[in-house]
């Protein structure tokens, strides 16, 4: 049984790499700032919806200035160091770290092409190609995850522990690109996603420093620490976007974090935004497809409240209380729910 002291300090060392992580961001912030204005990465934005459709009404809600992507380089940089010097550890937070290397790698293709690209409907890499990569690198972590972890079950609430055996791997695959895309999808006003993955995070180091799995909880507290830092320099008017290599990295790190800590039934309660987010969208492409109509005035769902006159920090704040309330709501049912042993 693990002593009172011993949690006690784990507990502490996680607030620490809290602090650490932030600093590192704090510092490294500058000098991405200073190479990204400099060398002009601004986001080309999309003229056409999925759907092939003029995009009219995102068009008006768009910013009129130019603001810098792939800030999610900082966090990359700064997980990495913050991990690789004080927290890493094969079975907790390897593939964590892998997963949020991996899924920004992919980002950061997308974010160079968009920047390079010229636009219309086809900025950044294509939908297939993109779905494709993130699927690749949800392969590896699945198969790191079953042969070289050795997880094998899942845990249903009620029932216990499942045996899926290699069934496990394309679960796993599942909710990386799931959760990757969610992220991705949601990252459109300033400071959204970050407000929402510091309430993601924080519920998951929350419930893995409570299951005594204090590798992964001291993992969420360093991403906590970085997204803080964003956010800083995120609140509107935002000096710069995550871009895709920081959604999609802190996506992938998030279905990784879940598979980990066992609460994979907890996720969509802890994201609820997130899957709102991703859900709106595909409704609406769904419903332009086959009723030739649209659900939402624009889509995701954050654009749809844009739309009907809401100011983007009413947007923002309002979604952030929606994102912390699961958060706790998530907590309490990993307390009550057998999740933690």
């Amino acid at each position: 049984m693990i002593s009172l002291t011993h949690e006690t300090n784990q507990i502490a060392i996680a607030l620490l790499l809290t602090f650490f992580s932030f600093s590192v961001s704090m510092l490294i912030t500058p000098i991405y700032t200073h190479f990204a204005y400099k060398y002009k990465w601004w986001k080309i934005s999309r003229t056409h919806s999925t759907t092939g459709e003029t995009l009219k009404v995102i068009a008006k809600l768009r910013i009129k200035r130019q603001v810098p992507l792939m800030a999610g380089l900082v966090g990359l940089v700064a997980i990495s160091i913050t991990t690789g010097l004080l927290n890493l550890d094969r079975q907790q937070t390897w593939l964590p770290l892998a997963g949020l290397l991996g899924g920004g790698i992919v980002g950061l293709l997308d974010d160079i092409i968009n920047i390079k690209g010229g636009g219309g409907n086809v900025a950044g890499l294509r939908a297939p190609i993109k779905f494709g990569l993130i699927t690749v690198v949800a392969c590896i972590g699945a198969w790191f995850f079953y042969y070289k972890l050795g997880y094998s079950t899942i845990l249903l609430p009620g029932l216990g522990h499942v045996e899926l055996g290699i069934m496990l791997m394309p679960l796993f695959v599942l909710v990386l690109v799931s959760t990757s895309n969610a992220v991705n999808i949601s990252d459109g006003i300033d400071g959204l996603a970050g407000g929402l993955l510091m309430s993601a995070f924080g519920a998951f180091g929350i419930i893995a420093a409570l299951q005594g799995n204090f590798g992964i909880a001291g993992f969420c507290m360093t991403v906590f620490g970085t997204l803080l830092a964003y956010v800083w320099f995120n609140i509107p008017p935002a000096r710069f976007f995550m871009g895709d290599v920081g959604s999609f990295a802190y996506g992938t790190a998030l279905g990784v974090v879940a598979m980990l800590t066992d609460t994979l039934f907890l996720l969509p309660l802890i994201g609820l935004v997130f899957v709102a987010e991703a859900g709106s969208s595909a409704l609406q492409i769904l419903s332009k497809r086959i009723f030739k109509r649209r659900i939402f005035v624009a889509a995701p769902i954050h654009h749809h409240f844009e739309a009907l006159g809401w100011p983007k920090t009413k947007v923002t704040m309002r979604f952030w209380i929606i994102g912390q309330v699961c958060a706790a709501l998530g907590v309490t049912l990993a307390i009550l729910g057998g999740y933690i042993s």
